[in-house]
C-alpha cells in the first residue's frame, strides 16, 4: 500500500539529489579525509566543498560550521560546549518544551557541574514571552537555549526578541533549528531573521530530506567551546571522529536543493497547512488545534482529539494509508501524555490524545480530502 507520508518531522523523505551525492563519493572509492594522499585529499576537498555549500546555505562561514552525527550531538555540544568554556556562571535558562538533547544536555550540566536551571514558562499556544525571558536572565547566566520552533506543536518562538535582549547582558544564545531550518528562511549572519544576535544554531540533515546521523552545529568561531567527544581533533578540535564523507555530501546537497527558494515553498505549505486544519476543526467533532494557529511551521498541523487515543488513531490511520505521528518522535513509546502539552497547559487525559501531521511538499485538495475523510472516519470509529 503507498503511504500518504504525514511524518517529516520526524524524517523527511530523502531527496534525489542526496543519493546522488552520496553514490558519487561511495563510487570515488573510501578514503579517509585526515589521510595525505591523493585519495585523503580528494576526500578532503569533498568534505570542504559540502561544509561550504551547507554554511553558504544559512549565510554563514564555513569556520562557524562544525559537523555532527545529527541534531542531538550538535545541542549536546553547544550547551555543555559553551557552558563549560564560558566563565560568566553556572546559571542556565531553557523551556520545559524543547526537545530532549536540549533538556537532559542541561540537566547533565546541573547534576554533575552544578548549574542552576530556570524553565520558562509557555503559554497555552505553547510560545515564550520576551519578558519572561528576560526577568530569568541573572549575572550569572551563561546560556539561554529557546527551539526555533516546537516539534510537536509547531508553534515558533519570538526569537530574535528573546536573543537581542540576551546578548545585550552578555548572555550567549543557542536556538534549536532542526524543526524551523528546513521550512524558514533562516540566515546566521547579518540583520536577517533569526537576527544577528544569536551564538549558535542547530540543524540536522534528515529534516532536509538527507541522511540520517548528520548534523551541524553554527556557532561564532571567536567563542570558546569545550569538546565532547575526545580524540583525533577533527572539526577544528570541537568534534573528533573521522567525518561522514558520503553523509555530509548528501547532507550539502538536501540542504542546497531545500533552501533553493525555500521562502516560495513555504508559502504552498501555508496554504496546505491552514486547509487542513480548517477542514479538520470544522469535520472531526471534539478536535482543537495545539501550538500558534498563525505563528507555526508551515507544513504543520497537530491537534488533540477528545474522546480517543492518539496512539491507536495513528495505528488506524496508517492501517489506511496514512503515515503520522503522536508528537516528537524522540518520544515515541513512552508512557503518559507528553511532557510539552502538559507545559502548555494541556490537561493530561486530552494530551493523551495528540496527533501531528507534517509535510515537506505542499498537500494536494485530493490528499487533504483523504486525510480529512479518513480521520473523521477513525475519530467516529473509535468513539463507538
Amino acid at each position: 500500500m503507498a503511504h500518504e507520508y504525514l511524518d517529516a518531522a520526524a524524517t523527511a523523505p530523502l531527496r534525489a539529489e542526496a543519493r546522488a551525492a552520496m553514490l558519487a563519493v561511495f563510487d570515488a572509492g573510501a578514503a579517509n579525509p585526515s589521510s595525505v594522499h591523493a585519495p585523503g585529499n580528494r576526500a578532503k576537498r569533498s568534505l570542504e566543498e559540502s561544509r561550504f555549500r551547507i554554511a553558504a546555505a544559512f549565510n554563514a562561514r564555513p569556520a562557524d560550521l562544525v559537523l555532527t552525527s545529527g541534531g542531538t550531538e550538535a545541542n549536546n555540544l553547544a550547551i555543555i560546549g559553551l557552558a563549560l568554556a564560558t566563565p560568566r556562571g553556572r546559571h542556565l535558562v531553557t523551556t520545559p518544551i524543547e526537545h530532549p538533547s536540549v533538556l537532559e544536555s542541561c540537566r547533565y550540566l546541573e547534576r554533575v557541574f552544578g548549574f542552576e536551571l530556570t524553565l520558562l514558562p509557555v503559554n497555552f499556544d505553547g510560545r515564550v514571552d520576551p519578558a519572561d525571558a528576560a526577568a530569568a536572565l541573572r549575572p550569572d547566566t551563561t546560556l539561554i537555549s529557546v527551539g526555533l520552533a516546537n516539534a510537536e506543536v509547531g508553534t515558533v518562538q519570538p526569537l530574535p526578541e528573546i536573543a537581542a535582549h540576551a546578548a545585550s547582558l552578555g548572555v550567549l544564545v543557542h536556538t534549536d533549528a532542526v524543526q524551523a531550518a528546513s521550512s524558514l528562511p533562516l540566515s546566521f549572519a547579518g540583520e536577517s531573521w533569526p537576527g544577528p544576535d544569536i551564538h549558535a544554531m542547530t540543524v540536522a540533515s534528515h529534516k532536509f530530506g538527507g541522511p540520517q546521523g548528520m548534523g551541524a552545529l553554527f556557532v561564532r568561531r571567536h567563542l570558546p567551546l569545550e569538546a565532547i567527544l575526545h580524540g583525533g581533533g577533527q572539526e577544528g578540535g570541537a568534534r573528533s571522529g573521522t567525518e561522514n564523507v558520503a553523509g555530509a555530501a548528501g547532507f550539502a546537497a538536501a540542504v542546497s536543493a531545500t533552501c533553493t527558494g525555500v521562502g516560495t515553498r513555504a508559502l504552498e505549505l501555508i496554504r496546505s497547512r491552514d486547509a487542513l486544519i480548517d477542514r479538520v476543526l470544522a469535520e472531526v467533532p471534539g478536535s482543537r488545534l495545539t501550538g500558534h494557529r498563525s505563528e507555526r511551521l508551515p507544513g504543520h498541523a497537530s491537534f488533540v482529539v477528545a474522546g480517543v487515543s492518539g496512539e491507536s488513531l495513528l495505528i488506524a490511520l496508517d492501517a489506511t494509508g496514512i503515515a503520522v505521528s503522536s508528537g516528537s518522535a524522540c518520544a515515541a513509546g513512552m508512557d503518559g501524555p507528553s511532557p510539552a502539552l502538559l507545559a502548555m497547559g494541556v490537561d493530561p487525559a486530552l494530551a493523551q490524545t495528540a496527533i501531528r501531521f507534517t509535510f515537506a511538499e505542499a498537500l494536494s485538495e485530493e490528499a487533504v480530502e483523504r486525510i480529512v475523510r479518513a480521520l473523521r472516519s477513525e475519530v467516529q470509529a473509535a468513539r463507538r
